[in-house]
């Protein structure tokens, strides 16, 4: 049986672990930036704007966790609310098989649910079978015909930072 529950700040150190076992898995290992103090900020700091919810591990352990599903709130302008995005699902390899990865996503979809969000979604990678195949397995489907983009490091910088004539007349938000 799962035992899911809301992070809470001790939660960090493992949480932040697993990111890391995360990106070693998405051929990422030292892709990970992220600190355990800007991780206790973001999730508990004065206006926390991403969450997390944990399963507690099976053997009992005090404090000890086994997943992790850390998410925030993204916004349908057709559905008029939100969703939740789901920014990772992660259960410790030992774990797996237990339906720990589905109590945390039977979770998000509760909240949804409670809340009137109009869905959860996540992103997926191509190679990833078979968590795409466990994603399938719970109804989720894809979203054919769209693609993730992204602008990040230089080319963000470069982006942000520009600014013409033309955009200033033009009234663009600044």
């Amino acid at each position: 049986m799962s035992i899911v529950r809301t992070a809470v700040p001790s939660d960090v150190p493992a949480i932040l672990g697993m990111i890391h076992d995360l990106a070693v898995y998405e051929k990422e290992p030292d892709a990970v930036k992220n600190t355990a103090e800007m991780l206790h900020t973001t999730l508990f700091g004065e206006n926390p704007q991403a969450f997390a919810h944990v399963v507690e591990a099976e053997d009992g352990a005090a404090g000890a966790i086994d997943g992790y599903a850390l998410w925030f709130l993204n916004y349908s302008t057709w559905e008029g609310t939100h969703g939740i995005h789901l920014e990772d699902l992660y259960v410790r390899p030992s774990a797996r098989g237990a339906g720990h990865g589905k109590a945390l996503l039977r979770t998000l979809a509760q909240i949804a649910v409670e809340r009137g969000y109009a869905r959860v979604e996540w992103n997926v990678l191509d190679w990833n079978t078979p968590s795409i195949e466990f994603y399938r397995s719970l109804g989720a489907a894809p979203m054919d015909g769209w693609s993730t983009f992204r602008l990040e490091g230089s080319a963000l910088g470069a982006f942000g930072a520009a600014h013409s004539t033309a955009d200033a007349v033009a009234g663009e938000v600044r």
